[in-house]
């Protein structure tokens, strides 16, 4: 570990973890504890437009306070970086994280930051039948995930950038090309496909992620929402949600439940939706936003393989 190197990690707990382990000090380390994957995003990060939409975003879905302070406070290290000949990012497979690494990349660019950047990703590993954050991983796979760091080219770094310049846009088609595109990021392309998939499916009217929570519900003895939020942590693929963001899908498919003090089972509505019988879109009125646009707005047609206009939204 060189103490010329700027880390950039994607939370509080695996910084802890890479202190532990003196890969990090706290004098080069920055953790990025954003959620951009879900709610409104500002293309240029950090600005006052963008803190604006965040502290917003927070207090009304999750009737959490944040300040200027908090989402800054660790970014004030990137001001002075003139000690750093390099950068390295911490983050993993999932869309929770590729979200906030493009923003981070983003960031960098907009900051006129041009040091080498490499990118430590965990996800595949040998032996292990699941994949993996990197806060799972044991020490030595840890450290081996670092020495194999990939530095990330100037293609990878303009991939990035457009990626979050779309996100941050209102027409997520145009994320369509970018799946196919070679790169340096192993689960770009998956992340990307599961983003398209958490807008509503023009049949049902519920996304990709909320059908797997339904069938969850269906197949197994549930006994509260809690319970669910647990179970789904396990069984949501490349979304990469916390329970945070899971409670509030969750809170969003109340329609489909009939629950009891011990017990939460499907309706007949969740069922008629699992059957893509009915398509219950506007019922939910799901007003999230991810990045520039509102899932209400759009809905995935799984036989064109795009978002189309929502008709009742369409201008």
């Amino acid at each position: 570990m060189s103490s010329t190197t700027l880390h950039i990690t994607n939370g509080n707990a695996l910084t802890d973890y890479l202190l532990e382990l003196e890969i990090v000090t706290k004098a080069n380390v920055i953790s990025w504890q954003e959620t951009l994957c879900v709610g409104p995003t500002v293309e240029l990060v950090a600005s006052k437009e963008f803190i604006k939409a965040r502290k917003s975003f927070f207090k009304s879905f999750y009737d959490i306070n944040l300040s200027k302070k908090q989402i800054t406070s660790e970014l004030k290290k990137l001001d002075d970086i003139a000690s750093f000949t390099e950068i390295v990012l911490w983050f993993e497979y999932d869309l929770f994280c590729h979200i906030n690494m493009v923003a981070v990349i983003s960031l960098l660019e907009q900051k006129g930051i041009y040091l080498p950047i490499y990118l430590v990703c965990s996800g595949r590993v040998e032996g292990e039948k699941e994949l993996k954050a990197l806060g799972q991983l044991n020490p030595k796979q840890l450290q081996a995930h670092y020495d194999e760091r990939v530095k990330l080219n100037v293609d990878d770094i303009a991939l990035a950038t457009k990626v979050w310049k779309i996100y941050c846009g209102n027409d997520h088609n145009l994320l369509k090309p970018l799946i196919t595109r070679p790169s340096s990021f192993k689960y770009m392309s998956n992340c990307l496909k599961a983003h398209i998939k958490r807008f509503p499916d023009v049949r049902s009217g519920i996304s990709t992620l909320e059908y797997n929570i339904l069938t969850l519900v269906k197949e197994n003895k549930i006994t509260s929402r809690h319970h669910l939020v647990g179970y789904t942590l396990h069984y949501q693929g490349y979304y990469g949600y916390g329970d945070l963001q899971l409670a509030r899908v969750i809170d969003v498919l109340a329609l489909f439940f009939t629950e009891t003090e011990n017990s939460l089972i499907l309706n007949r509505k969740g069922h008629l939706a699992l059957e893509h019988q009915h398509n219950y879109q506007v019922e939910m009125n799901n007003t999230m936003y991810y990045g520039g646009v509102r899932a209400l707005d759009f809905k995935f047609d799984k036989q064109q393989n795009k978002l189309i206009k929502t008709v009742l939204n369409a201008n």
